[in-house]
């Protein structure tokens, strides 16, 4: 059984950092690209960072470059997303989600087939 499980959402002040993990299970990960994405209330799905099958190459959206860091441990059969200098833009329910037919991955949510459940990261003071 394909499955995406998210972790380490939670609460978290301005400034301050959290590490987001996506454990995949019934699929070899090295096999797919991963990408993570973001949804705020009444805003659309926003792909935040992947990362490629092919090469481990990485992109990140605009938004949070120089302050997501998006990382693979095929062994651990686990991505990471550790999201440094947080805002309240942040804010997001985020979700991870895998896709086996691309080797380079993409920030647009259409690549992607599986898709986890989500963790709700908060950034507020």
């Amino acid at each position: 059984q394909v499955q995406l499980v998210e972790s380490g959402g939670g609460l978290v002040q301005p400034g301050g950092s959290l590490r987001l993990s996506c454990a995949v299970s019934g699929f070899t990960l090295d096999d797919y690209s991963i990408g993570w994405f973001r949804q705020a209330p009444g805003k659309e799905r926003e792909g935040v960072s992947c990362i490629s099958s092919s090469d481990n190459s990485t992109y990140y959206a605009d938004s949070v470059k120089g302050r997501f860091t998006i990382s693979r441990d095929n062994a651990k059969n686990t991505v990471y997303l550790q999201m440094n200098s947080l805002k309240p833009e942040d804010t997001a329910v985020y979700y991870c989600a895998a896709d086996g037919r691309f080797v380079w991955c993409g920030l647009g949510y259409l690549q992607y087939d599986r898709w986890g459940q989500g963790t709700q990261v908060t950034v507020s003071s």
